[in-house]
């Protein structure tokens, strides 16, 4: 009796062990599938065609900011973006190829690299990044697949595309963030210029519900000063309006301005916009157009694009407008002769994976 006994207890034994060894197998498992690290890869590629309405193409002209800048059949850039996610840390990489992409990496032609960075996720509030990243200025960014409008504005293409340096991330509430950055200079990825080591800038960043007041300054070692003011409102379910301003001071040459975004969702798949934009020179700063210097010149610009969707892939038909305030330094006519305005048509296409 006693034996018997026995025997059911090592046998009740044995299957309570089993099945708690098998549950915390289980809960195991799943905390590891929950914290293991994961690798993601995407990316874009773009193309489009220009054509300019009130010059020659063969002439040139085109507006002073940065991309969609050639007539006829041009390419854009191809994308390619790489990231590994841990439950504290990851890094970053991402990849630029292509004209927009050789623009965007500030003309180092061997290097090609829009993004290299690494984080730590310091606490639920704090995360700190080291390497190269896109600029926390203006409305918009270096990838197409970003931006509502193909073409550029001049606030962007002026202010800062990249930064290498480190920064810290501080969510402050559920409003409220806060960027601190200490970096070379805009868009070195060496700490020199021409030359001269020990070029450093700081950058600093407020944001409240998705408004964002950016600073930059470099103590007039390339950039100057800048301060930009970046937001929107969804004024509707279909209507949104962005907002950008900037001023940059460099030892009194620069620029400030504002552009608006209005942009209306007629359809899942389209969605038309406008970006309308003043900019300012300050001094010879000699943004616009590309003939002689002429101080303290503005201009005025119009684009509107249209947006069509289908999965990956957008079409994206857009007719700009720049109008210069002189004409001397600004663009040119179907004559080759100097204008005070120029009007402009493209079509792109981007693919994003």
């Amino acid at each position: 009796m006693k034996t018997i006994i026995s025997t059911k207890f090592v046998k009740n034994l044995f299957t309570l062990t089993f099945l708690l060894f098998a549950t915390v197998s289980v809960v195991a498992q799943e905390e590891e599938e929950e914290t293991k690290p994961k690798f993601t890869f995407g990316g874009s590629v773009d193309a489009y065609f220009k054509t300019n309405l009130s010059s020659s193409d063969a002439a040139g002209a085109t507006p002073g900011s940065s991309f969609a800048t050639d007539t006829g059949f041009a390419l854009g850039m191809a994308n390619i973006i790489a990231s590994y996610e841990g439950s504290k840390t990851g890094a970053v990489a991402d990849l630029a190829f292509g004209p927009r992409g050789l623009q965007a990496v500030g003309g180092d032609a061997g290097i090609f690299v829009n993004q290299l960075y690494a984080y730590w996720n310091v606490s639920e509030s704090t995360t700190l990044t080291l390497g190269r990243f896109n600029t926390y200025l203006g409305y918009e960014v270096i990838s197409p697949t970003a931006n509502f409008n193909y073409s550029t504005s001049y606030l962007f293409s002026y202010g800062p595309f990249s930064h290498v340096g480190l920064k810290a991330d501080f969510a402050l509430s559920d409003d409220f963030s806060l960027m601190l950055a200490v970096m070379n200079v805009t868009d070195e990825n060496f700490n020199q210029l021409q030359g001269v080591p020990g070029a450093y800038s700081a950058g600093a960043q407020l944001g409240y519900a998705g408004q964002y007041l950016n600073f930059y300054y470099d103590g007039n070692a390339k950039l100057g000063f800048e301060i930009d003011y970046t937001g929107g409102f969804d004024l509707s379910d279909s209507f949104y309006l962005g907002i950008n301003a900037a001023y940059q001071d460099n030892d009194g040459v620069g620029f400030y301005g504002a552009a608006l975004y209005p942009q209306l969702a007629t359809s899942d798949s389209f969605t038309i916009g406008l970006r309308g934009e003043y900019f300012q020179e300050m001094g010879a700063y000699n943004a616009i157009g590309f003939g002689p210097t002429v101080e303290d010149e503005s201009v005025f610009a119009v684009t509107l694009t249209g947006s069509y969707s289908i999965e990956n892939f957008t079409i994206k038909p857009e007719l700009r407008l720049d109008n210069a305030s002189d004409d001397l330094g600004a663009f040119l006519d179907n004559d080759g002769m100097a204008s005070k305005s120029l009007s402009s048509f493209l079509i792109a296409a981007i693919y994003s994976f």
